[in-house]
C-alpha cells in the first residue's frame, strides 16, 4: 500500500478517535439530520464539544477533475459520482451571535474545519481519471445558516491535498463547497 494512503488512513482513524472521544463533552451545538440538494446527499451532524461538530455526508454529486489525476482535452470538465464527505467543524462565533440575538439553531455559525472527501466510480463524466477513487483532505473556513430551523445553507473554502489509489497526488490552493438543503 502506498505510503501516502497509509499516512492518510492513520490520520483519518486518529482524527475519528479524537472526534468520538470528544462527543461526551458538554455541548452548545446540536445534532442535525440534513438532506442536501445541490450535491444530493444525506448528512448527519453530531456535537463533539461545546462549540464543535462532526458531520458525515454520503451522496451522488457533481465534481470536477483534479489536475494530476485526470486526462482531458475539454475546457469544461465534469463528473457525477458517489461521494463521502466528513468534516470536524469548530464554531467560533456562537457567543457573539447570541449577544447580537442572531440565530444559532442547527449550528448556524462561522467555523474552521478539517475536511476529508472521497469520490468513487463516476456515473457520468467527460474526462478520464487515473483511478476510480480519489481522496482530498484539507482545512476550510466556512459558514452555515439555518433559516426557520428547516432550510440549510453552507459555504466553505480552503486548500486541499488530493491523491488517488495509484499514488498520484497534488495540491489545489482553493476548493469551494456550496450547499443548500433542508434540516430534518
Amino acid at each position: 500500500m502506498n505510503l501516502k494512503i497509509k499516512t492518510c488512513s492513520f490520520l483519518l482513524i486518529f482524527f475519528l478517535g479524537i472526534v468520538f472521544n470528544l462527543h461526551s463533552q458538554e455541548t452548545t451545538s446540536t445534532k442535525v439530520w440534513r438532506i442536501n440538494i445541490l450535491n444530493p446527499s444525506v448528512e448527519l451532524e453530531l456535537p463533539t464539544g461545546r462549540y464543535s461538530t462532526f458531520s458525515a455526508g454520503v451522496g451522488i454529486g457533481y465534481g470536477g477533475a483534479y489536475p494530476n489525476l485526470s486526462y482531458s482535452n475539454n475546457g469544461f470538465v465534469y463528473m457525477i459520482a458517489p461521494f463521502i464527505d466528513v468534516q470536524e467543524k469548530w464554531f467560533y462565533n456562537f457567543e457573539k451571535r447570541h449577544i447580537k440575538e442572531k440565530n444559532t439553531s442547527n449550528n448556524s455559525g462561522n467555523f474552521i474545519s478539517a475536511r476529508f472527501l472521497t469520490r468513487g466510480n463516476s456515473i457520468a463524466d467527460n474526462f478520464s481519471r487515473t483511478s476510480n477513487f480519489d481522496f482530498s483532505v484539507g482545512p476550510t473556513w466556512g459558514l452555515q445558516r439555518s433559516y426557520n430551523n428547516k432550510i440549510h445553507f453552507l459555504f466553505d473554502m480552503g486548500p486541499i491535498i488530493y491523491f488517488d489509489t495509484k499514488g498520484n497526488s497534488g495540491f489545489y490552493p482553493i476548493m469551494l463547497q456550496l450547499n443548500f438543503g433542508f434540516d430534518i
